[in-house]
């Protein structure tokens, strides 16, 4: 029997071949990026990992040959990547250059499973390479407020990030492998440090104060993202990407036969019990206001693309191919919004 998302979405298997954990890439400081120089017929990446743009003068990427400037950036996870999308031009990054807002050049900005602070890092670890910059857009949210499901990791006042139990295993592994004999620590004059915990608490935190905490985290990132772009003279934005679940409560047709397959076929249990409340239309707009409130506070440009696109979009039209990814008229439509709330010419 053929799978829908074969059927549907076929691009998806270049997808999930980019993600494999046994190719993962890891890198200093950020812990793990996109793989490097990767070729297929939906994404391609350059020689640093990033995904490659397309726009009226062709290619352009962070990692690409380098443009005169200035260029436009689209920053976040995997929605900003272009994850879903059936190939490089149809990403969102591509279709603000080709299309919604053709000006300036735009580089597609982010990874997977990246959270805010990583974003962040992202920006602080290659911004040497990046010619003059005269936007930046943060197109972002879900991976931040999901990560705060994760109570009772040790992650040192951090922001907890995806994988962070196997990473805290392993570094346990490290210490026990380099632990003293007994014998030789009679200098030491105080208890032995804790151990991280690497075991997050089995009670899910309240919906309200998942919010609460993912805002506080990127109103943090954020200032730090004003100080840096104000030495090259970009303005930083926010948009909280849209998920089909904060969107409507009834997926298109083609939707509906792709979100019964994916909780069918998962080994984690169907999105509700995997996010609960978190997925919900009233989370959405709790988040979505709480984050508009805080960026209005900043004076940092928000754009709400839940309210924008519940007043744009039909019930019919098949925008995600995933709850959390969208199909090419998803991508094309979220650019035209961003576009217009931002003024982007």
């Amino acid at each position: 029997m053929v799978r829908q998302t074969e059927l549907l979405t076929p691009q998806l298997a270049d997808y999930l071949d980019f993600l494999d954990r046994g190719e993962m890439r890891y890198l200093p400081y950020l812990m793990y990026f996109n793989r490097p120089n990767f070729r297929s017929a939906a994404i391609n990446t350059d020689r640093l990992g990033f995904r490659i743009s397309h726009g009226p003068s062709g290619p352009g990427s962070v990692g690409g040959d380098r443009l005169d400037g200035p260029v436009r950036l689209l920053v976040g996870g995997s929605v900003s990547l272009g994850y879903g999308a059936t190939s490089d031009a149809a990403t969102i990054a591509s279709r603000l250059w080709s299309k919604h807002a053709p000006s300036r050049p735009w580089f597609t900005f982010g990874a997977p499973y990246l959270n805010s602070t990583q974003e962040l890092m992202l920006f602080m670890l290659h911004r040497h390479l990046l010619p003059p910059i005269d936007e930046i857009v943060i197109l972002s949210g879900f991976n931040t407020l999901v990560m705060g499901q994760l109570t009772g990791v040790d992650v040192g006042g951090q922001e907890p990030f995806f994988f962070c139990n196997e990473y805290f295993e392993k570094m346990q592994e490290l210490r026990a492998r380099y632990a003293e004999p007994a014998r030789t620590k009679r200098w030491r004059t105080g208890p032995r440090p804790p151990a991280q915990s690497v075991t997050p608490s089995a009670a899910r935190p309240t919906t309200a104060g998942m919010i609460q905490s993912a805002v506080d985290v990127t109103l943090r990132n954020l200032d730090s993202w004003l100080v840096m772009a104000a030495a090259t003279g970009a303005r930083v934005s926010f948009a909280l990407q849209p998920l089909a679940t904060w969107l409507r409560e009834t997926p298109a047709p083609q939707e509906k036969l792709l979100f019964d397959e994916f909780d069918n076929a998962s080994d984690y249990g169907t999105w509700e019990e995997r996010y609960g409340d978190v997925g919900s239309i009233a989370t959405g707009a709790a988040y979505a206001e709480a984050l508009g409130e805080a960026c209005a506070r900043k004076g940092i440009p928000f754009v709400d693309t839940l309210s924008r696109l519940s007043a744009v979009v039909k019930p019919s039209d098949w925008l995600f191919v995933d709850r959390g990814h969208y199909t090419d008229q998803g991508n094309d439509v979220v650019a035209q919004v961003l576009a217009e709330d931002l003024e982007l010419t």
